[in-house]
């Protein structure tokens, strides 16, 4: 995906702070913090404001670029990925995992034809323990 093209062709700036700030999310193998984001994105150019780091993620939010996920309290963010991923949350590491799964997309066809209802957005997380934090039997 050429960020410079889906920008402009939005009518927004292409600027160093969402350069950045997609540059640390697509490079991410994992769902980051605004402030994870905020201390990657400073490590490289401190100049960028922490309120730069959220505009930008609202901005690549509403063009569909990335997508915020609540996996607890807080928020976290990623590229986005359609929904028939879901997330597999570790309650002892908080690793997420996403897992595809055709599951999903019988939700989706299953509320618009039982209920007559159109999903927009289906984000299914799952908490428990992931394979390393499961104790031996």
């Amino acid at each position: 995906m050429d960020l410079e093209i889906t920008l402009r062709a939005h009518g927004c700036r292409v600027t160093r702070a969402r350069k950045m700030v997609w540059d640390v999310l697509a490079s991410a193998d994992e769902h980051l913090s605004a402030s994870t984001i905020t201390a990657r994105v400073h490590a490289i150019d401190p100049s960028i404001s922490e309120s730069s780091v959220y505009r930008t993620l609202t901005v690549l939010a509403e063009l569909g670029l990335v997508r915020e996920s609540r996996l607890d309290e807080s928020a976290t963010w990623e590229p986005f990925h359609d929904d028939s991923a879901i997330h597999l949350v570790c309650s002892a590491c908080g690793a997420v995992v996403h897992h595809d799964t055709e599951l999903v997309r019988q939700l989706r066809r299953a509320l618009e034809r039982d209920v007559d209802f159109e999903p927009e957005e289906i984000d299914v997380r799952v908490a428990g323990r992931c394979a390393e934090c499961t104790p031996e039997p």
